[in-house]
């Protein structure tokens, strides 16, 4: 007679060692037969390839890599509601919860808001004598909502980015990811002695850089109460501490906007990224600044094109110097073997 049995990772026993194989997709294997845990929500690479186009499908409940292939998980759970809307006022009627989870506010949207429509439960007015109570209880449920002194800090901080950017007009995307940063910015430890709007400004630049949102550092500081130079000095404090690994601004994340703002047919933006990538092979961008390569291209095309607008114009739009675009020009119309007819 024999037996088997599992205890400590290992068999026991004299009989014979079965395979035991459990398929888990949220659980991965090593060689050494080590188990790592993964987080299907917060996967950002494929396990196989290494890749980080990761497609999440919640019709079908499957996380997929793009590259390979590979099915990470085929059970993920829908978090959305189990009943369907067809208008607004269904959505409203159906409705039983409040506002998701959001990283822009302190408490990520999971307290209680007294608003400020003046209407009850059901739809109906306060009563004049009742407005009195329902002001003092606004007022202090918005002070108990930020009870120490991080969280006062915090929720003064996602102010400020919203502010900026409201003023700036960046949309949703960008401003969760400058409150991630601001985020891990705090856990970190890294705002202690600095001021809320310099951070909050270097955690916003350093979201349009992740996101490839063609802003300046000028355009953010003129938005900012923090001077250029402390966001900068913050900004590169951040990066280094947080690991962000951002590569220099293309130029060519420029072109679409300038050319907009410069009211500049398709043709002259297309030709624009065209000398910017012929620039880019030539090596001609290494250590000059974005913006200003950016400048000289437009210029360029739309002197070709005939859609001529002047240096001072295409300056004062992008935010760089006369001096700088007629530098850069130079530069590019000669080792592009350009001709410009001035």
């Amino acid at each position: 007679m024999c037996s088997t049995f599992f205890q400590n990772g290992e068999f026991k026993g004299n009989g014979p060692k079965l395979i035991l194989t459990k398929f888990s997709y949220n659980v991965n294997m090593n060689i050494s037969g080590n188990v790592k845990e993964v987080d299907v929500e917060e996967l950002t690479e494929c396990p196989e390839c290494d890749s980080e186009h990761i497609v999440r499908d919640y019709k079908r409940g499957e996380v997929t890599c793009r590259n390979c292939g590979l099915v990470v998980d085929d059970q993920v759970i829908d978090q959305g509601p189990e009943w369907r809307a067809f208008d607004s006022e269904q959505n409203e009627r159906r409705a039983r919860g409040g506002a998701p989870m959001s990283v822009m506010v302190h408490d990520k949207g999971l307290s209680t808001d007294i608003g400020w429509g003046g209407r009850d439960i059901n739809g109906n007015n306060v009563p004049t004598k009742n407005r009195a109570q329902v002001y003092r209880m606004r007022k202090w449920q918005n002070r108990t909502r930020a009870s120490n002194s991080a969280d006062r800090n915090l929720a003064q901080a996602l102010n400020e980015l919203n502010r900026l950017a409201s003023k700036i007009g960046l949309h949703r995307q960008v401003r969760e990811e400058a409150a991630m940063l601001y985020r891990r910015a705090v856990q970190d430890n890294l705002v202690r002695g600095r001021s809320v709007e310099g951070v909050a400004a270097a955690a916003l630049y350093g979201a349009c850089r992740r996101c490839e949102v063609p802003r300046t550092l000028t355009e953010i500081t003129e938005a900012s109460r923090a001077s250029k130079k402390e966001v900068g000095r913050t900004y590169r404090y951040i990066s280094r501490e947080l690991k962000l690994n951002l590569q220099p601004a293309s130029p060519s994340v420029y072109i679409v906007r300038f050319c907009r703002e410069l009211e500049l047919p398709g043709y002259v933006e297309s030709a624009a990224i065209n000398i910017l990538n012929q620039a880019v092979e030539a090596e001609l961008t290494s250590g000059r600044g974005p913006t200003g390569v950016a400048a000289a291209a437009i210029y360029i095309a739309s002197v070709v094109y005939d859609q001529r607008k002047t240096q001072k114009t295409i300056a004062d739009t992008v935010g760089v110097t006369e001096v700088t675009i007629r530098n850069r020009y130079k530069e590019l119309a000669k080792n592009l073997d350009i001709v410009v007819y001035l």
